[in-house]
């Protein structure tokens, strides 16, 4: 049976590999609905190759234009637009793409038409996971993990007792900055940030690497998917990103995930679970090739954005809110190079320091905090 797929952020990179996902299996999977932000030569591209019904940009104007080139499909836009495209009526699996806390509106109102979740957008789960998993059991929604490594365990915990489980072990490459000490960070560039040595990502997700903030939203986030406590996750250096995640149980026994770096692996696991499709072209694992794989501990002070994200996530309420948009905004400063590389953490700090946490948090409270966060951390700067 074709699965009909929603994309928010098909522009974005994971967007652009669900897109090729779906290239590969059109007998399995059908593009109905979509979302881009300004990318709209791309977004022509994508209309004139799959047989979309729905469309949403950011720009009103940009929604008109394309309006009247394309008749057969419908055109919204904005935060209304996000939502529209989420639930759309014909969409049997949602892949949230987009980056932020955009996403979680969106999500939310997926969840309450039924329609399954692929989850790529870390922010929705870190920002409100415990709205987004009430809502997904209130419903019945599978919420499905996208992530290389929430996949990875994922399917190392397939027909496993949750009771069983004695910890997680989430598997870090250590980022494009993986061999310099915190000092030698003072002076690095925007450039040398985004050059990470395995995987190919966005430009916010590879800074969110290379500081380890990326590696702290996961945890969070698997605290969220998988109900297990912070004291039973571990995070472990490696640095060849073959072994995406592992799993330990009562009896000692250890069972991981490995594969080549490569996110469309987790996408089409996301998309076509419970089965698992072929995937002719792409690069087999040859482990005698590869010869060894790495291990080391993490070291919290060198890595600081892991050890504020985990703090974070153990304060739990709105703290988790603080710390993604304190993170997105000084990420975004450091990209337009108004501070330096280090300065992310410090502002991070700042924001969780100054805020008094709410336990619970509804909505309403979560996007006010959101919005209210972002704004200390420009003022900080001026």
């Amino acid at each position: 049976m074709q699965k009909r797929i929603s994309l928010l952020g098909a522009t974005g990179s994971i967007g652009i590999q669900t897109l090729d996902i779906i290239r590969e299996h059109p007998e399995h999977f059908q593009l109905v609905a979509f979302s881009v932000g300004k990318n709209i030569e791309v977004t022509r591209k994508i209309i004139k190759e799959f047989p979309v019904q729905l469309v949403s940009v950011i720009a009103e104007e940009d929604a008109r234009q394309l309006q009247k080139e394309f008749s057969h499909v419908e055109f919204v836009y904005g935060g209304g637009g996000l939502v529209q495209v989420a639930a759309h009526t014909n969409a049997d699996v949602l892949v949230n793409a987009v980056l932020g806390s955009v996403g979680l509106n969106p999500t939310l109102e997926a969840i309450k038409k039924g329609i399954t979740i692929a989850i790529a957008n870390k922010e929705t789960l870190v920002t409100a996971g415990h709205l987004v998993m009430q809502a997904a059991k209130e419903y019945n929604v599978p919420i499905l993990p996208v992530d290389s490594e929430h996949s990875a365990l994922f399917q190392a915990m397939n027909g496993e007792k949750n009771t069983e489980i004695n910890k997680l072990i989430i598997t870090a490459s250590g980022g494009s900055f993986r061999d310099r000490t915190r000092d030698e960070l003072k002076n690095v560039t925007v450039k040398d940030a985004l050059n990470h040595p395995n995987w190919s990502m966005g430009s916010k997700i590879t800074i969110d690497s290379a500081t380890m903030m990326n590696k702290g939203l996961e945890v969070i986030e698997a605290r969220v998917l998988f109900d297990i406590s912070y004291d039973d996750i571990e995070v472990l250096l490696h640095r060849e990103s073959i072994i995406h995640s592992m799993v330990e149980f009562q009896d000692t026994s250890v069972i991981a995930q490995l594969g080549t770096p490569d996110m469309r692996v987790p996408i089409q696991y996301a998309l076509s679970y419970p089965d698992r499709l072929s995937r002719p072209q792409a690069k087999r694992l040859n482990l005698a090739e590869i010869g060894k794989l790495h291990f080391e501990e993490m070291d919290y002070k060198r890595y600081y954005a892991l050890k504020l994200a985990i703090d974070a996530g153990r304060a739990a309420g709105t703290m988790t809110t603080v710390l993604n948009a304190a993170n997105e905004a000084a990420v975004a400063l450091f990209l337009q190079e108004k501070i330096g590389f280090l300065t992310i953490d410090e502002l991070i700090e700042r924001a969780m320091d100054a805020h008094v946490n709410i336990s619970s948090p509804d909505l309403e409270t979560i996007l006010h905090v959101d919005a209210e966060t972002r704004k200390t951390v420009q003022n900080m700067i001026k």
